[in-house]
């Protein structure tokens, strides 16, 4: 894949998401790559809100917007607060402001673009998903989107984060800067909350849907993603389940497969911006 013109990087020339960014520094985001980005292609009518999953930054989903970048279409991925700063600083955010973090970045991309889409990466997926039954997305692509996590006391949080804060998962090589090895208990608890939330809305949910599982996912129990696709109200739904080769993280280059994963997602937008358009349930 090419990389993307320097011309088509708006972050910091593009006012609203100079304003995404200014409010992450204030929040304290200091390494450059964890900020909030923006990228144009010239003439781009259609836009994608990129949402990255919980203790990682909007580093997760370069490789992502580059990708569409080089088929026309823009993006803007946002920071939610808590990510990007420190373990402390997460474990005192509720999901609510992961919410009004990403509404802001619809707002901003709705000023411009005539065609909004959302993709998210694990915990993105389901702040997307809260927002898609009030907000007028085209369309969503899910990376690795979940009801319910692997880990056995993920349920309990809520009460065992006064005793363990926090949990201790060492990241992977050179890493350490875009996520924590330190998970906030607290942070669990807010997911636990935001899947209340997603849960009793997603029948309300009804455009056009695409979702990435792999079975090698050990972070989230891939049985409820099938779960999530059933419960959505959309007439057009799209899982693909990879085999056991696939991780958690869809957007990375640890991914085997992310490429085809990416080319899906652009021809999803692409058939659904067309005139006609024929996009098939699965």
């Amino acid at each position: 894949m090419k990389h993307t013109n320097q011309k088509v990087d708006c972050s910091e020339t593009h006012s609203g998401c100079q304003s995404l960014r200014r409010d992450s520094r204030n929040q304290g985001v200091s390494d450059q790559d964890n900020l909030p980005f923006m990228l144009c292609p010239p003439e781009a009518k259609t836009a994608v809100l990129l949402v990255h999953g919980f203790t990682a930054t909007p580093w997760e989903m370069r490789l992502l917007a580059e990708f569409l970048a080089e088929a026309g279409i823009a993006s803007l991925a946002v920071c939610l607060p808590g990510h990007g700063t420190s373990p402390e600083d997460l474990a005192g955010r509720r999901w609510e402001e992961w919410s009004s973090a990403i509404l802001n970045g619809y707002q901003i991309l709705n000023k411009d673009f005539q065609a909004i889409y959302g993709m998210g990466m694990s915990t993105g997926c389901l702040l997307l998903l809260t927002m898609a039954q009030s907000k007028p997305f085209k369309g969503l692509v899910l990376f690795s989107p979940y009801l319910r996590v692997l880990h056995r006391l993920a349920p309990y949080a809520g009460w065992i984060k006064g005793i363990r804060p926090y949990q201790v998962k060492p990241t992977e090589a050179g890493l350490n800067e875009r996520y924590y090895n330190r998970r906030p208990l607290a942070g669990i608890h807010q997911i636990n909350q935001l899947l209340k939330v997603v849960r009793h809305q997603l029948p309300r949910v009804i455009c056009p849907i695409l979702a990435f599982n792999g079975e090698g996912d050990q972070t989230v129990d891939i049985d409820s993603s099938r779960q999530l696709m059933d419960l959505l109200g959309s007439p057009v739904k799209i899982h693909e389940l990879y085999g056991p080769e696939i991780p958690h993280v869809l957007t990375r280059e640890e991914n085997p497969c992310r490429e085809a994963m990416f080319t899906q997602a652009t021809g999803f937008i692409q058939e659904l911006e067309a005139p006609c358009s024929t996009v098939r349930v699965r």
